[in-house]
């Protein structure tokens, strides 16, 4: 089968959907990936991808440029005739459904966070409301990665409830993010890991950090995570106040965040919502305890006093409230709580499950006949050779 996978960045495909990528080649299927240009396209194609540019404008909603964009999807549809169009994120859910709707092609879309659509209520978000009706109209399934956002879905009458399914996020390589010893900071660390956005609770973490050095908490506060230049993040001024002021120490961006959440005692997610934070099946499945708010999609991997503490949403003083509480904890209680964060990923969130689900709704549309024709070539090659 040719499948190709659209979403908003080749970082994105490669970063998350490497698993179920490896997967459908180790099938024999074709996989194009179909992302704007970054430093991870070129490991598309050594992963096995045919890797096809395309150009979305991430940082807001413009009308010609959406569109223009949606026409590039179409075009690109029609070039490469995909079998399946697996969708992610908002842009690609949206207009590359009504591209594959047009062209006839089948596709399966992935809601894999709300976004600001949901958080606000203006005349984008309105817009955007409309668009998201008229585009889920056509999708052969539409996975959701928490309850919370599918039934929010089902309940605005943006999708039909038998098209949907939930899925555990992206899944997590528990090979790959394997726990290292534990060893606790002599000065309590915690760390933050979100893009730079107001969303993510950046401002509620620097205001709990100011809260806990006016009462003389001993601890160290980090921040990782690339700055967003959009109106929705926060300003390179601001952050460097903060660096100066000694509030927090900022780690930059990184490809492997492993090696900084290993140096933590706690990761600290105080965002406004979430699909299923990538941060924190991270953190969790190096077994640490977290933070995070009580929201869906954190609710998803935080269970309160099991693994971590659940803090409110938008409220800067529960949250300098929970952090203290963690650094009140034993060395076996905080120990305690980061084997309960693995056993949490093991049971619910391997990126087996996703694998496995996806493989599920191609043999659904398709037919297991049909998949196995498709493989047949393959493995007739394989024998060949042997």
């Amino acid at each position: 089968m040719r499948i190709a996978i659209v979403i908003n960045t080749s970082w994105n495909i490669y970063n998350f959907r490497k698993g179920l990528i490896k997967n459908l080649l180790k099938q024999g299927h074709e996989v194009f990936a179909i992302a704007p240009q970054d430093d991870y396209s070129e490991k598309l194609k050594n992963l096995g991808c045919h890797y096809v540019p395309v150009s979305l404008d991430n940082k807001g909603s413009n009308v010609k440029k959406d569109f223009i964009f949606l026409l590039d999807l179409y075009f690109i549809y029609k070039k490469i005739k995909p079998d399946i169009i697996l969708h992610y994120t908002i842009k690609p859910n949206v207009y590359g459904t009504i591209a594959a709707y047009l062209r006839g092609i089948p596709c399966i879309n992935n809601v894999s966070g709300l976004g600001t659509v949901f958080l606000r209520d203006n005349w984008t978000s309105k817009i955007a409301l409309t668009l998201y009706k008229i585009a889920f109209l056509f999708p052969k399934k539409v996975f959701f990665q928490n309850k919370d956002d599918k039934a929010l879905f089902i309940k605005k009458r943006l999708i039909k409830r038998e098209l949907t399914d939930i899925l555990p996020g992206s899944g997590i390589d528990l090979n790959h993010f394997k726990p290292a010893p534990f060893i606790k900071n002599e000065t309590f660390t915690f760390l933050l890991i979100a893009r730079l956005l107001f969303d993510k609770g950046i401002i509620e973490y620097i205001k709990a950090i100011k809260t806990l050095r006016r009462m003389g908490v001993p601890a160290h506060f980090q921040l990782l995570g690339l700055i967003d230049h959009s109106h929705l993040g926060i300003t390179q001024e601001d952050l460097n106040s903060w660096i100066k002021e000694g509030l927090i120490e900022y780690l930059g961006f990184t490809e492997d965040v492993r090696p900084s959440i290993y140096k933590a005692d706690c990761i600290v997610l105080p965002s406004y919502r979430e699909g299923t934070p990538r941060t924190l099946l991270e953190a969790a499945s190096l077994a640490k305890p977290i933070i995070a708010t009580n929201v869906p999609g954190c609710t998803e991997i935080v269970v309160d006093e099991v693994n971590g503490f659940l803090c409110e949403v938008k409220n800067p003083r529960d949250l300098a409230y929970k952090m203290i509480k963690m650094i009140e904890l034993s060395t076996e209680e905080i120990k305690e709580m980061g084997v309960q964060s693995r056993k949490q990923v093991e049971r619910k969130f391997d990126e087996k499950e996703v694998i496995s689900k996806y493989n599920e709704a191609l043999v659904s549309l398709f037919g297991r006949e049909k998949i196995i024709e498709f493989e047949l070539p393959i493995l007739t090659q394989k024998l060949a050779i042997k």
